[in-house]
């Protein structure tokens, strides 16, 4: 059976160096595995990309639940995730959770896996 990854507050941003750059710290391999655990469903991978494609920059969480044929629940459970490791944020108004994607996290997560040279 494989080992659980620790759960980590692991919303600041990425702060290591991209993969090519040689070896890596073994706490920032953790971090960035846990990030990208957040990315690894198909679902969430569905949301982040109508996040980062709305016209306002921010969609209702109700909205990203019928746009991805999910419950309520399990779009606040997959939004949380997202949350949690640093991709989007959310603001409460009214009876309503906005959720936008957040940019400065997944530009560095971006410089983390890409190629040297």
């Amino acid at each position: 059976m494989p080992k659980p990854l620790p759960v980590l507050d692991i919303s600041a941003p990425i702060c290591c160096a991209p993969l090519a750059s040689g070896p890596m710290d073994p706490d920032d391999a953790v971090e960035l595995a846990l990030r990208l655990k957040a990315l690894a469903d198909p679902v969430r991978l569905q949301m982040m990309a109508l996040l980062m494609g709305a016209d306002t920059g921010e969609m209702a969480a109700s909205d990203l639940a019928r746009a991805v044929g999910v419950s309520a629940g399990t779009a606040s459970h997959h939004l949380n995730q997202l949350r949690a490791a640093g991709l989007a944020t959310s603001a409460k108004r009214g009876v309503n959770n906005f959720y936008r994607a957040e940019p400065t996290n997944l530009e560095a997560l971006r410089g983390v896996l890409a190629t040297c040279c």
